[in-house]
């Protein structure tokens, strides 16, 4: 079973004990026996001897204090026990989803572009609860009940072969339901666990989007599909459940047939003589003992079918390996990047679509190279390329000319900053925000960077800098955010600079200020300006015209006004709308 084998592997440095408390279970198991022995005992030797003769009323206190005695080690025993198991679950749980979250820092962008937030949080939080409620308890009540039934099995032989076999005739029943129980009830709990991460899923969006279904005032919709999802969970839930109460009645008929067998039969050999009322006594003692395993079967059958749904999903997430990894001997440097890139027929192909054709461009250290293009021309595509959130399909991409794939991930991207139109801030200080990337940052640096991205408001904020942020941003406006953005992008001293559409959400005159800010940056480095307002292309030293994922268009503000293509026609619109001076 490799799921249990899996989970045995994060047990590591926990081991030892572990397999303490799975001995120390067996030993409380087998223990369970004493009390009816002791029982036996008593009735046989002092209550109900075969003779006055035989009674020995000097052995009851005895008997008595040593039942007693068992009693209390078993309780302390136990107590261990639990706490070790309770133990090696919380580590196990720890440890996997402490690693789950290293590796999923380590994924590319196509891992998360598949995978929903809210399925991945189900599979942190419900799933891997499932697997340490396996670890901590399940395991326990297994062990317990296997070495409880082989404990009594073997008691009852000693004592009577016939009367145990006759007790053993239901056997073949219980086998036949468990076993038809568990082929056909594990495709109910894997979509128990997916109607889950669905409803996680439609939660998380909700949550996140909320201002947007304010805007548009669609909580009643919203409801409404959140409603649906949780009422298909709910029929996901009955239908596993009541399944296993079609199984479980039968279960149950069965060990109570046990214990209307040994009064029959019991009471039968006693009459004959065949056994003593002091053993009759020890069967019917243990007869819950030897029936509760079976009792327990049925519930130990759901659980290993829940584990088994949830630890596919914990697993697929746990051995994921990105796609985008360090090759061996990979290039590691101090030093800061010249800011030398070159594409060389670059293409990019995504689920089976060429998003980036053909693409030959070099610029060199220091320039300043903006790009235009309409929307779904690749202009995020084409900068994503450069930290390798996404890897090329054909052709070359160098930078400070040693291709990409060779620079060490670490790096290449701690040479670049990144600044996108989609701002996402943490829950955090501004100055932690700024400060990102550099978190020995002093608070005059940060002043710096904020000065550069024009975030002046920063000082108006009734606690300034150690403002707290709220979630993605919430309390701030667009163009708020992109100046904060925009620092944090600056304060790293990138050789690289990459802003996407960073100044869409900021007033022409906070445009103005912000671009002559970056034309005097204490620090060289290249920039490339993903724009739409001519105010911002004009100041590149080249721009680049991108149309269906292939440059259609390349020079400076000058030569491609002459030439009449899309460029000029932006240009012309601009300013018949008045948006450049």
């Amino acid at each position: 079973m490799f799921p249990l084998k899996w989970v045995w592997e994060n047990l590591k440095g926990f081991r030892k004990q572990y397999v303490l408390a799975i001995c120390m279970v067996t030993v409380t198991s087998v223990l369970n026996l004493s009390n009816s022995m002791i029982s036996q005992q008593i009735v046989d030797r002092v209550l109900v001897p075969p003779s006055e003769a035989e009674r020995r009323l000097d052995l009851l206190i005895p008997l008595v204090l040593l039942m007693v005695g068992f009693t209390l080690f078993r309780t302390g025993l136990g107590y261990l026990m639990v706490i070790t198991f309770e133990k090696g679950g919380i580590l196990v749980a720890t440890n996997i989803r402490s690693y789950i979250y290293r590796n999923m820092q380590k994924q590319d962008m196509s891992f998360f572009d598949r995978n929903r937030t809210g399925d991945l949080m189900t599979r942190l939080t419900g799933d891997l609860d499932a697997v340490r409620y396996v670890t901590a308890y399940s395991s326990r009540v297994a062990v317990e009940s296997l070495v409880s039934f082989v404990a009594v099995l073997i008691f009852f032989l000693c004592t009577d072969v016939v009367f145990t076999l006759a007790l053993c005739c239901l056997f073949p029943l219980i086998f036949f339901i468990t076993y038809s129980y568990s082929r056909r009830v594990r495709p109910l709990y894997a979509a128990q666990r997916e109607k889950l991460a669905v409803m996680n899923s439609r939660a998380q969006e909700n949550i996140a989007g909320n201002r947007v279904v304010k805007a548009f005032a669609k909580e009643d919709y919203e409801i409404g599909l959140f409603d649906k999802c949780n009422v298909d969970y709910r029929e996901a839930n009955l239908a596993a459940n009541m399944f296993w109460l079609k199984y479980y009645p039968a279960l149950e008929l069965a060990a109570q047939a046990m214990q209307i067998a040994v009064l029959l039969l019991g009471g039968l050999f006693v009459m004959y003589g065949r056994i003593t009322m002091g053993q009759l006594m020890a069967f019917s003692g243990l007869t819950w003992t030897f029936s509760n395993p079976i009792r327990n079967l049925g519930n130990l059958l759901n659980d290993a079918q829940r584990f088994m749904a949830s630890a596919a999903k914990v697993i697929e997430l746990y051995y994921t390996r990105p796609t985008i990894v360090n090759r061996y001997g990979c290039r590691e440097t101090n030093e800061r990047f010249r800011g030398d890139i070159s594409f060389e027929d670059v293409s990019l192909n995504l689920s089976g679509h060429e998003l980036l054709k053909h693409i030959n461009l070099h610029i060199k250290p220091g320039e300043t190279v903006a790009i235009m293009g309409n929307t779904g021309s690749g202009k995020t595509l084409l900068m994503n390329l450069i930290p390798r959130l996404y890897d090329i399909s054909s052709g070359s991409l160098k930078i400070d000319g040693v291709p990409i794939k060779e620079w060490d991930l670490h790096t290449l991207r701690h040479n670049i900053g990144m600044a996108t139109q989609d701002v996402f801030l943490f829950s955090d200080t501004v100055d932690g925000n700024i400060a990102y990337g550099d978190s020995e940052m002093s608070e005059e640096m940060t002043r710096h960077y904020a000065g550069l991205a024009a975030a002046d408001f920063i000082d108006k904020m009734e606690q300034g800098y150690e403002t707290i942020v709220g979630e993605r941003g919430v309390g701030l406006s667009g163009g708020q955010k992109q100046r904060i953005a925009l620092a944090r992008a600056l304060a790293i001293r990138p050789a690289i600079l990459i802003l996407d559409d960073t100044t869409s959400a900021v007033d022409m005159e906070t445009e103005h200020f912000i671009q002559e800010s970056l034309s005097h940056l204490d620090f060289t480095c290249t920039k490339l300006i993903v724009a739409q307002r001519i105010s911002t292309t004009r100041r590149a030293d080249r721009i680049i015209v991108l149309k269906d994922g292939e440059i259609s268009e390349i020079g400076t503000h000058e030569e491609l006004m002459h030439r009449g293509g899309y460029y000029t026609e932006i240009c012309r619109l601009q300013e018949a709308m008045g948006g450049e001076e």
